[in-house]
This record gives structure tokens, sequence and C-alpha cells, in this order.
């Protein structure tokens, strides 16, 4: 029995290909493993961290002046410094940020004088008690008069919790949802027309015989060059004078179809035509002789065999219109009502603040779509694109 061989080049293709894996991999499991990890958690440890119990320290402020009630000679601050839901449990606090587990949670102890009040009269401010639930008393000689509560600094231990109701929350109060929708509706038909369009060019450029057909194709393979950051003004101000003219809204779905459908044209008949050139010439005389038209065999005979390549070009333009901020900025705007899903992630990232729970998420929903779209079509991809970098006679 020959035993397998071994070879230094495949040893080192096959880490190279395990470590480009997980340099997509690892990006994607941290945002997901983020989107349901709460705000704090985010802001205090990373997301390899979710599995395990926290250690952390931080500070926070009692309530103000509006929050005392007087009981008897004492004036009573209390409340919670963290969330009842959160999960966690301080284990030592202070009134010193240096020394944040001076005591430990559930002891009573003395605010010494001028820790609270400025005024020093030689008697303590108070007394001062954090439960380990963080909850706590803070009992003063005095009425409080400052807004701002004092600084109790903490630590406290963090079990592993995950939030489940941010995608439900982003999904309706955040408009997310809507933004999904509108981003559907613009990425299905730029993609299809587009694919259509091309096969019947690539078709004519590759079966068909008609003057200047290769002066054509060299137009339009040309037109691979040119930036589509140079032609988005010019076609707007296009749309515009249109719009005024037969009295139609410019920036509209229809506009940024044909927006994304007219810069994806070059590259699909380029890649269409080089695969549809190279089937045998045989099966298109074959149809011919049975009586095929040009129409005929296009649709059952070309069309089925193009199917990788249809189907690699659809990944990209898919993931291309999907992902795509400049030409929907541009010919749609920031409009409510038709906000795509990038538009939405860039107000949400201004308009947040810190909330990153809600970005994360809003994130992960943003390219799940194209993730699937890749994985189910992933067996078309490489064999499309392979066949379609053939040059066709």
């Amino acid at each position: 029995m020959k035993k397998p061989s071994f070879s230094l080049p495949s040893v080192f293709g096959q880490l190279a290909l395990l470590l480009i894996v997980a340099a997509w991999v690892t990006p994607t499991l941290g945002l997901f493993v983020s989107s349901f990890r709460t705000n704090e958690q985010l802001s205090s440890s990373g997301w390899w961290t979710a599995f395990s119990t926290q250690t952390r320290g931080d500070t926070r402020r009692t309530g103000g002046a509006q929050s005392f009630v007087k009981v008897g000679e004492k004036f009573i601050i209390q409340g919670r410094l963290l969330a009842a839901d959160s999960g966690a449990r301080i284990t030592g606090f202070s009134l010193k940020s240096t020394t944040p587990d001076e005591f430990a949670a559930g002891d009573t102890v003395v605010v010494p004088d001028g820790q609270v009040f400025e005024e020093r009269d030689g008697a303590p401010d108070g007394t001062l008690m954090v439960a380990p639930d963080s909850t706590y008393r803070l009992e003063l000689n005095a009425p409080y008069e400052k807004d701002r509560g004092i600084r109790i600094s903490y630590v406290a231990n963090s079990p592993p919790a995950f939030v489940f109701s941010t995608y439900g929350r982003i999904l309706d109060s955040e408009g997310v949802g809507q933004a999904f929708i509108n981003t559907a509706m613009v990425t299905i038909p730029a993609t299809v027309i587009p694919i259509l369009i091309a096969a019947f060019a690539a078709y004519a450029f590759s079966w068909m015989c008609f003057p200047g057909r290769k002066v054509l194709f060299l137009v339009v393979v040309g037109l691979l060059v040119v930036p589509l950051q140079m032609s988005l003004i010019p076609i707007l101000r296009l749309y515009h004078t249109l719009g005024e003219t037969l009295g139609v809204e410019s920036k509209s779905y229809v506009g940024v179809w044909l927006a994304h459908s007219a810069f994806a044209l070059p590259l699909a008949i380029y890649l269409l035509r080089n695969y549809i050139a190279a089937i045998p010439r045989e099966i298109i005389d074959c149809a011919r002789l049975d009586g095929a038209s040009h129409l005929r065999i296009f649709w059952s005979v070309v069309m089925p065999l193009s199917t990788p390549a249809l189907a690699s070009f659809a990944i990209f333009q898919f993931m291309w219109v999907w992902n795509d901020f400049l030409v929907a900025l541009i010919f749609l705007g920031a409009q409510p009502d038709k906000i795509v899903l990038t538009i939405k992630l860039k107000n949400l990232l201004g308009c947040t603040g810190y909330r990153w729970e809600i970005l994360t998420a809003a994130a992960f929903i943003s390219f799940i779509v194209p993730l699937a779209v890749f994985f189910s079509m992933q067996r078309y991809f490489v064999r499309g694109l392979v066949a379609s970098s053939v040059r066709g006679d």
C-alpha cells in the first residue's frame, strides 16, 4: 500500500488557507457574540470573555439633591449602582477611586468629615452601605444640595449574560427593519436587471454575427476602466433634468436600479461573454439543425449551461449593491421611507453614542443576508470565475 506523501509547499498552503479562513471568521464570530451582550459588557471587556465571569471596577454616582429623603434627623439617599437585570454582584466598594475594593460589600462604613460637604465641623458626614446586589444607602447628617451625587468606586463580578431583546428593539423602534426592506427592494432588482441584459448581450457577442461586433465589445470592455465616482454627478444631473421634464421624482428606486445596472453591465457582459463563447459549437449547431431560433437556443441551451457564470456574477453584484453606501446616498438620499442599511448604520453611529449593543446587532443584520447568499451559491462561484476567465473565440 502506497503511503501518502506530504510536501512542504502543500503543508504551508494548507496553513495559509486556514489563516485566511480564521482572519475572516473571527471578526464575524466576534460581532455575532457582541450583538447579544449588554452595553456595560461591551464597554468593559472583549467578546472573547463573554462566556466567563468577569471582574471589573468602575465608578458610579449616587442620586443628587433631588433624591434625598429626610428620615428623623438623617437625610437618606438610596438607589442602585447597576441595572437590576445585569446579574453583576459587587464584592467591594470605596469612596476612593484608587482603592475601589477598600470595603467588603454589605459593610456599613463611616463617611469621613469633608468627604461629602465642603464645610468641616469635625463630625463625620454620614454612613454608606453598598450591598452585593448593588443597592446602596447613604445616610447624611445634613441635606445634600448638589445636583450630582457623590462618587462610589466598586469592584463587581459579572457572570456570562446574553440579551436577546436587542434585535427586536432595533428592528422596531430604531428603524432597522424598514431599512432592511428598503435594501432588499434596491438589491434584488439591481442584481436581476444587469444579469438579464448582460446575458442577452453576451450571447449576441458570442454566437450572432453583426457589423461592428468586435469593436462594440471592445468599447464595452473599455467601460470597465471608467471610475464610478466620475460619472455619479453627471448621471444624477441627468436624472434631475428628466425628472423635471417628465414630472416624476428624481430620487426613486427606479433611478438607483438603473444606476447600479449601468455600472455593473460592462463587467457582467465581459464575464458572461467569455463563458458563453466557450460553450462547444457542436451544441449550438445541433440546436440550429433542430430548427431552434436564437431566442430558443438562448433560453433552452445557453442559460442552463451558464448557471455557474450567472451565479458568480450574481454573488458579486448582490454583495456590491447590498453593501453600497455612495450610490444609494446620491440616488436615494437619506429619506426615512427609503433609507438603506448602510446609511442607517451611519446614522446610528452618529446618534447612539456609546450604545454599542445597538450598532453590533444592526451591523450583524446588515451582512447576514450577503453571507447566506454567498454560502448558498458558493459551489458555482469558483467554477464560474475560472470558466469566465477563459477567452472564447
